[in-house]
């Protein structure tokens, strides 16, 4: 039971790949809070998670409005009084020419992927610092290390946590916060089928055929990374950038 007694808290935790990492950190001991707008979303997540052992607590804030966050945050130090890990899970995207795009949609894509893990963050770090311990795992994309194509706002967004992550592991070291990052290549979860497979139906095969190992990810292949940067055996590991992509990203 690697995070028995640590308090984890997941966003974008109502499906994909938030839900299996927080079934994988519940599995071994946490107490998972999950945050997104999804409320119903979030409380199956978490109504299964307590079906099967764990404690787990679902909170509705949308991961880019500040005060929301902080509440739900504050909501998961009153009731447990700690937060040991934060995964900061919760994306967005949708695939299209950059000349196609509105600034809505760029206001969006950049309030999701790179504001939102700022936000969530912030949150947390008094906690931490005051605890002289944390776990930050920021979930970017292949996107922002290499572009694609029909992503440019997302890609900057992606390239930015990427930055971020770096940044904070040189400033939080300090108190024994380590800050990393993992950036899944394309994969199968609810929101890609939504927003790239059923627009593009084609799209999926050609990513499969381009990647390595011959099949798009899935949520199960990030989860175990997520959790071994967010556990002990990753102590001496902050700032690093891994690409879990079945080999589309060698860098």
């Amino acid at each position: 039971m690697r995070f028995r007694d640590r308090v984890a808290v997941v966003t974008g935790g109502a499906g994909g790949m938030g839900r299996e990492i927080a079934r994988r950190l519940a599995g071994e001991g946490a107490r998972v809070a999950l945050i997104d707008r999804n409320a119903t979303g979030a409380r199956e997540t978490a109504e299964a998670l307590t079906a099967g052992g764990a404690e787990a607590l679902a909170l509705e804030a949308d991961v880019s409005q500040k005060a929301a966050v902080d509440a739900a945050i504050a909501a998961v130090l009153a009731r447990w009084g700690a937060v040991h890990v934060l995964v900061n899970n919760a994306g967005w995207d949708r695939v299209m020419p950059f000349v196609e795009t509105t600034e809505e949609l760029w206001d969006r894509l950049l309030a999701i992927n790179l504001k939102g893990p700022i936000v969530c963050t912030r949150a947390v770090l008094d906690a931490m610092i005051a605890q002289r311990y944390g776990r930050i795992v920021n979930i970017a994309s292949d996107a922002g290390r290499v572009g694609s194509s029909g992503e440019a706002v997302y890609a900057a967004a992606k390239g930015g946590v990427i930055a971020f992550t770096k940044a904070m592991a040189r400033e939080l070291a300090r108190w024994q916060i380590t800050v990393n990052c993992i950036c899944p290549g394309p994969s199968d979860t609810p929101l890609f089928r939504r927003e790239v497979i059923e627009p593009h139906p084609k799209l999926a095969e050609s990513l499969a055929r381009a990647i390595p190992l011959g099949r798009l990810g899935r949520p199960q292949d990030v989860a175990p990374a997520v959790l071994f940067l967010a556990g002990d055996d990753a102590g001496y590991i902050t700032g690093q950038t891994l690409s879990v992509s079945g080999g589309l990203t060698m860098v």
